[in-house]
């Protein structure tokens, strides 16, 4: 009895070690594949629109585990481009993670906001990418948001099908009939959606981040998408999820690009698991109280005041409620009254 006991012990610890090992090499071929991509397999060594000059650098600040960690996710639309065209960023959300207090931040960027791109002048903040590659579009949003971004990751269409698809899809309300037709891709990315609660794949999905074609327009599709990606980071924290997580890599590897090193990942990766996603704080940036709509030749572009939306970010990393922090926000302000601090609190850059 006592020998079958361990026998059973033992085969159970080397099944758990075949598993830490199998799960182990998932990721870290996911990682050396990500690594190992040749440059310029979509961005390559960017130069300035239009010119042979170089985009302006930008090094993203060292994470060190302690402090914030912001990540920019972009999605491109890279349909219809020419060979080593650059994609605009059809999609810019920021995902922000206090390692303290687990606690986490999706803001959607509108693509439409009208930003000094540094370099390149000013232009809506959706060409960033497009200009200078990912490194410019880190610095851009770093600039307007005043807040150090140390990741980027980026995916196009195909890359977000996948990713759905491969986490088994996402149940969610949706909240209005969508439908649009666009025959320049052989209709391959019609939208055609019923109002009601569903289970969408992957291309059902991106019909529902990518629908604008109504009143609210953008607003309402970035809202769409916060709502969208919450709930894919609560089922990625599933156990379902966890079990599927070498088909999810192997899946999403040939569509990713970023700038995470493999200990950088693990240490995200760690930290994303922990993330308190109930609850997460979802907001639109500009938030609707700080924004300014107006008119640059000829074509409604959103605005912004830099000072005011950056004391609202801070106001909300200091735990403010949104409502709050907008009202407190739009309040008049001294200059450079946006304090330094240390610790779990970003700093004005």
């Amino acid at each position: 009895m006592v020998r079958k006991i361990k026998w059973t012990l033992l085969t159970l610890l080397l099944l758990l070690l075949v598993g830490v090992g199998y799960y182990t090499y998932a990721f870290l071929h996911f990682a050396n594949n990500i690594q190992s991509k040749p440059e310029g397999k979509i961005f390559g060594t960017v130069t300035s629109k239009g010119t042979s000059k170089p985009a302006e650098s930008y090094t993203p600040p060292k994470w060190e585990g302690k402090q914030r960690v912001n990540v920019l996710l972009l999605g491109g639309d890279s349909r219809g481009l020419k060979k080593n065209e650059i994609p605009r960023s059809d999609t810019l959300m920021v995902a922000s993670i206090d390692p303290v207090t687990k606690k986490a931040y999706l803001f959607s960027i509108l693509r439409d906001t009208y930003v000094k791109i540094p370099g390149q002048g000013e232009d809506r903040i959706n060409a960033a990418l497009a200009t200078g590659g990912p490194n410019l579009a880190m610095r851009t949003v770093s600039d307007l948001l005043g807040i150090p971004i140390q990741y980027y990751v980026y995916t196009d269409f195909k890359g977000f099908i996948a990713l759905v698809d491969a986490i088994g899809g996402i149940d969610i309300d949706v909240e209005k009939n969508m439908k649009y037709t666009d025959a320049e891709d052989g209709h391959e990315y019609d939208i055609d959606l019923k109002k009601g609660m569903q289970h969408l794949d992957g291309k059902t999905a991106l019909q529902y981040v990518r629908f604008r074609h109504d009143a609210m327009s953008d607003f309402a599709r970035t809202e769409r998408q916060r709502k969208f990606m919450t709930a894919v980071a609560q089922k990625m924290q599933s156990t379902s999820s966890l079990i599927r997580l070498p088909k999810i890599l192997n899946s999403v590897d040939p569509f990713i690009e970023t700038n995470l090193s493999t200990t950088d990942m693990l240490k995200l990766g760690s930290l994303g698991y922990e993330a308190k996603t109930e609850g997460m704080v979802s907001q639109q940036i500009p938030p609707s109280d700080l924004l300014i709509e107006k008119r640059v030749g000829g074509a409604e572009v959103i605005s912004v005041n830099k000072d005011k939306l950056q004391a609202y970010l801070k106001l909300l990393f200091e735990g403010k409620d949104p409502a709050t922090a907008q009202k407190e926000a739009s309040a008049p302000t001294t200059k450079g009254s946006i304090k330094t601090t240390s610790g779990t609190s970003d700093s004005k850059r």
